[in-house]
């Protein structure tokens, strides 16, 4: 998809139904909801088989040879939702409360049934040990199916990584 194509892509259309980008920001609205409320199962559904979910420590650019917070593939999501459930993860107990924003959604590319799309977002937590702000630039590969939109992959770049980090065992 060349920029122009981009451009158009982010134009609504008519009423906007259909539209691509907004359908995206739809997808994303509703993963941010789901984490919110952790829906784990509903999380975790959203996902392809071949996921890759890719948290960046201090502004890394290969999870295979330098430091990750988190990186997962699907199995490893799968160990992660599980720990979550059991209501056992003693950084999690109490939950945290959490609230996203979701903003600023770009469709990068389409290829094929997939899109790269980008987003900025910023995470309120509140828990016993105070309140949280998480900014995060996120970049996205959706898979388009017969069932909607599936995350095939989700980096997730803390702006604020430098800093330390006491937990982060709510779902980014």
């Amino acid at each position: 998809m060349d920029q122009q194509e981009i451009l158009t892509a982010a134009k609504p259309a008519g009423n906007g139904k259909g539209n691509l980008l907004e359908r995206i920001e739809q997808f994303l609205f509703m993963e941010a909801r789901l984490q919110d409320t952790h829906a784990y199962e509903e999380w975790e559904a959203l996902w392809t088989d071949d996921a890759i979910y890719w948290v960046p420590a201090n502004g890394a650019t290969d999870p295979e040879t330098q430091m990750s917070i988190i990186y997962d593939n699907r199995s490893r999501i799968r160990v992660r939702i599980n720990q979550l459930k059991t209501g056992r993860h003693h950084t999690q107990t109490p939950r945290s409360e959490l609230a996203r924003i979701v903003s600023n959604v770009e469709l990068i590319q389409q290829a094929g049934n997939e899109v790269d799309a980008r987003a900025n977002v910023l995470i309120f937590e509140d828990n016993l040990r105070g309140e949280t702000l998480w900014a995060a630039r996120n970049e996205y590969r959706l898979r388009m199916t017969a069932d909607g939109f599936k995350l095939v992959r989700k980096k997730v770049s803390l702006v604020n990584n430098h800093r330390p980090i006491f937990t982060l065992s709510f779902l980014v």
